[in-house]
């Protein structure tokens, strides 16, 4: 059964369809890519699922119940648009945020003394959020989002803001909550992160679902059977199995060339061919990159 499941969802502002017939099914324990770009409707949804707004038609499932107010307390959330209070004390913001999610002030003590030694914050309890760089920002906003240990976390870039080195303790922070098996909504247009963290994604543009599964079997979907070799001596040019798309030769002795084969045939028959004409140094399927995909999708380059 699925954790979360969005079932013909329409949204409409003032006229403009933000989200039109929206379906898409988030597996539990899994990091979901919510991707698009920007006003492509992943906010709208997002907005939906945590209950700011709700769908003008359609519905959303949650561990099979419709979506209620009873399930507020089991989702994590991070906005985009970060919203900590700027003169509060981050100590005294960080108890009043986990008591509205349901912890006894003893327990929120706890778990916060937990996440302030790992993330080596103890110095900044009793600062208020303005004195914080944006970036210190970030790790108090995400620790607020997953204190209470909610079994629905939903990321909207997650790392923006972040230095390369406090991107990487929050990536491994995202997948130690898949490892614990909580199910993670990670909304971005930043296709690496894509590539390092997701299990499923799908793809939203100008309002309407145009890609979702598991982000194997699309990657699978979109590739070209094209070969990258790179290679001693030369290639039999014309030949029945293979097309040469490019070649560049190198100062060492070296040749990279792009093969592309028919639909019909695989990498160990094309490696048997190229094996008797040429010294292989290198060989390789090229698969498409989610970078490649989203272009290709969405006809735009996605942000960085």
């Amino acid at each position: 059964m699925p954790f979360l499941e969005a079932i013909e969802v329409v949204k409409e502002y003032n006229q403009h369809r933000a989200l039109d017939r929206v379906s898409v099914t988030i597996p539990k324990g899994s990091i979901f890519g919510l991707l698009g770009p920007n006003g492509a409707g992943k906010t709208s949804l997002i907005r939906i699922i945590n209950q700011i707004t709700a769908p003008d038609s359609g519905s959303i499932l949650f561990a099979g119940e419709r979506l209620n107010e009873s399930h507020i307390r089991r989702i994590g959330y991070l906005p985009e648009e970060r919203g900590l209070y700027k003169k509060m004390k981050v100590g005294d913001q960080l108890l009043y945020l986990a008591q509205l999610k349901g912890l006894s002030e003893r327990e929120a003590m706890h778990k916060l003394r937990i996440w302030f030694e790992k993330f080596d914050i103890k110095p900044w309890w009793t600062k208020t959020i303005s004195d914080l760089s944006k970036g210190m920002q970030q790790k108090i906003q995400f620790v607020s989002t997953v204190l209470h240990e909610p079994e629905l976390v939903i990321l909207d870039e997650p790392f923006s803001g972040f230095d390369p080195i406090n991107a990487n303790l929050i990536r491994n922070e995202i997948l130690e909550l898949k490892e614990k098996g909580h199910t993670v909504i990670f909304s971005t247009h930043r296709m690496e992160s894509v590539e390092e963290l997701c299990d499923h994604i799908a793809l939203i543009h100008r309002s309407r679902k145009i890609l979702e599964g598991p982000k194997s079997e699309i990657k699978s979907a979109f590739k070209t059977n094209t070969f990258q070799v790179e290679y001693r001596g030369a290639l039999a040019e014309p030949h029945p199995m293979y097309r040469v798309i490019s070649s560049q030769a190198f100062p060492d002795g070296i040749t990279r060339s792009t093969l592309s084969l028919p639909d019909d045939t695989g990498a160990n028959a094309l490696l048997s061919v190229l094996i008797e004409q040429v010294e292989i140094r290198s060989f390789g399927e090229n698969i498409p990159s989610m970078h490649d995909i989203f272009i290709q999708a969405v006809g735009e380059v996605p942000e960085s």
